[in-house]
């Protein structure tokens, strides 16, 4: 027998704007249940959670929580006001019987001292004290809406590894498909004011979903013809029977409305890149460059070759420098030393990761069209502000709605449908994945997938990155990035591990940092014999490895060299892997060494 559910909404309504927003949602969440919300933007995810939570009232419909039972919310935008630290606004969500050390250890596993102002906390700071605040307590049931928004992947994959080891109930809402599939193991869908549960996690939903919307349209289809049939006759079968035809009459009058009160799936956002002329082969390219800031290396010796087409996906954590070296890239900054040549005819798009662009007062119509117009060109054709609106699922209405009031996922479609109808071949792309539903996500796919130009994209979202990116270009810490052939996973593959968490990498720091134990010998610290011929030698040995990188590096320039002999790739790229492993090994050793050398003059 199955247990009473911890938390349970029945026939929930709610009306926004004179619009039924939900029409009899249901929601049930037991002991140790694993539930992803999914549905489109504006569908009521997050205001089914705010449902849920208790902090909004519905229309009608019931909400049961089991006596006793804790519940937390991590909401979208979570409200700092009132506390003069990270720590008292973690502390804050605590029970009376829970522990205070535990709020303080989950701030420093997540790169937070607990003294920080909350009104000057980042995007993605805010975030980690937000998630600090509804884990500490360990609660029964653990409500988070896009709990992996704004945050670096080792915080991603530290969030994994903590949720997989809670007891609590989660219900999760998150654009992160594999968030979503390697946590979830049942599936509630928002689809149209009404909610379809599948007992199975999201890994199995969307296959499902295409059933279901295909088994309906073929009832609908059944719908019409009955109706066509009933039609033709009224027009040329009524006999003198009176009462049966009365009856006939009423149940094509119901069947017609049926027809015309069926609510329609949500149309998909129409996503199309405004296209320049074709730029040179080469678009890009990059000769040792370095960049610091202070005593913080952010770029060191870097070189790289970007070609016509190539789309290169950019992974690191937060504070590795990515936008940094986005900017050092197109041009926006210039490097301490190196060079950086572009192309010819280079016309290029961003996309920002920051919504600061964005004025609050500003129209969705003026942020459009740049203001004073109701048109914009798109591809070289004027087209009405409304219309190119529609294509990203925007109302009529809401032409003139100010972007302050917009939704988190109606301003990520804002700034993709400025960023497209700017012609442009090469595409900068700054954390494109936030706040987009999976359905816009699958058609940004589709369209990066066609775009003719170039792409630089950086994003935490391995499976985006999976589905897009033809090369990964992997920030290795201290101002090194290594450019791996393939998505995330190839990344992962080669390099034999992936991003680390923020554990695991806060421990190699630490260990890093550590000063190594002193012996307390009473004679100098001399180098050996081996030691004096490997500090000789190394340099040679470097230029050498570095010199053999370049080659295979040219190789794998070559944009035809997959398609006509993948196999030769495959081993070129497993060469390059461990020929910059090597490299980095190597000068690891002769810095180590050269540090000792001084040492012992010092002495």
């Amino acid at each position: 027998m199955a247990p009473p559910p911890l938390l349970a909404l029945q026939g929930v309504m709610l009306t926004l704007g004179g619009k039924p927003l939900l029409e009899g949602a249901d929601l049930s969440v037991a002991p140790g249940a694993r539930l992803c919300v999914v549905g489109r933007n504006g569908s009521g995810k997050s205001t089914l959670l705010k449902i849920a939570a208790g902090d909004i009232e519905p229309d009608g419909g019931t909400r049961f929580l089991q006596p006793g039972a804790s519940l937390r919310y991590l909401p979208q935008e979570p409200d700092f006001s009132g506390f003069a630290t990270a720590l008292a606004y973690v502390e804050a969500g605590l029970g009376p019987l829970d522990d205070p050390h535990v709020a303080r250890t989950l701030l420093n596993d997540l790169g937070l001292q607990g003294d920080e102002d909350p009104a000057r906390l980042s995007g993605g700071e805010a975030r980690r004290a937000a998630l600090a605040r509804v884990l500490a307590p360990e609660p029964d049931i653990l409500l988070l809406d896009e709990p992996t928004n704004h945050l670096d992947l080792p915080t991603i994959l530290w969030l994994e590894e903590k949720l997989a080891a809670l007891r609590s109930a989660l219900v999760l809402i998150s654009h992160d498909r594999r968030f979503l599939q390697d946590l979830t193991r049942e599936t509630l869908w928002i689809d149209r004011g009404q909610t379809r549960h599948l007992a199975r996690g999201f890994k199995e939903f969307e296959a499902w979903r295409d059933r279901e919307l295909e088994e309906e349209d073929k009832q609908q289809h059944k719908l019409a013809r009955k109706i066509v049939a009933e039609e033709h006759w009224l027009r040329h079968g009524v006999s003198g029977r009176r009462k049966r035809n009365v009856k006939r009459l009423a149940g094509l009058h119901h069947l017609r409305a049926e027809r015309r009160n069926r609510v329609m799936p949500t149309g998909d956002v129409k996503l199309e890149a405004s296209e320049a002329q074709l730029s040179g082969k080469l678009v890009i390219e990059a000769i040792k460059i370095g960049k610091s800031f202070d005593a913080r290396v952010i770029v060191e010796n870097f070189t790289t070759r970007i070609l016509r087409g190539d789309r290169l996906g950019i992974v690191g954590a937060n504070g590795a420098g990515k936008t940094t070296l986005i900017n050092l890239l197109t041009g926006a900054l210039a490097p301490d030393g190196g060079k950086i040549r572009h192309g010819a005819n280079i016309e290029m798009a961003t996309l920002e990761q920051s919504r600061a662009s964005l004025d609050p007062t500003t129209t969705l119509q003026d942020a459009l069209t740049g203001g004073g117009s109701d048109t914009i060109e798109i591809n070289g054709e004027r087209r009405h502000v409304v219309g190119y609106m529609k294509d990203f699922l925007f109302k009529p209405e809401q032409a003139r709605t100010p972007i302050g009031r917009l939704s988190g996922g109606e301003r990520g479609r804002l700034l993709l449908a400025r960023a497209l109808a700017k012609p442009s071949n090469l595409l900068v792309l700054d954390e494109p994945t936030n706040d987009l539903d999976l359905e816009t996500l699958d058609l940004l796919e589709e369209m990066l997938a066609d775009y003719p130009g170039t792409l630089i994209v950086v994003s935490h979202d391995r499976d985006f990155l999976d589905r897009v990116a033809t090369s990964v270009l992997m920030s290795e810490g201290d101002g090194r990035w290594i450019e791996y052939a393939g998505g995330y996973s190839d990344m992962v593959a080669q390099r034999g591990k992936g991003v680390e968490t923020r554990a695991a990498t806060a421990s190699a720091r630490e260990t890093k940092e550590k000063p190594a134990p002193r012996e307390k010998a009473a004679g100098k610290q001399k180098l050996s014999f081996k030691e004096q011929h490997a500090l000789a030698t190394l340099p040679g040995r470097i230029d050498e490895l570095r010199e053999k990188c370049g080659k295979l590096q040219s190789m794998l320039d070559d944009p035809e060299l997959y398609s006509r002999d993948p196999a030769k790739f495959a081993k070129a790229s497993e060469a390059f892997a461990a020929l910059q492993a090597d490299i980095a090994k190597s000068e690891d050793e002769w810095l180590a060494l050269e540090i000792k050398r001084e040492e012992e003059r010092s002495n």
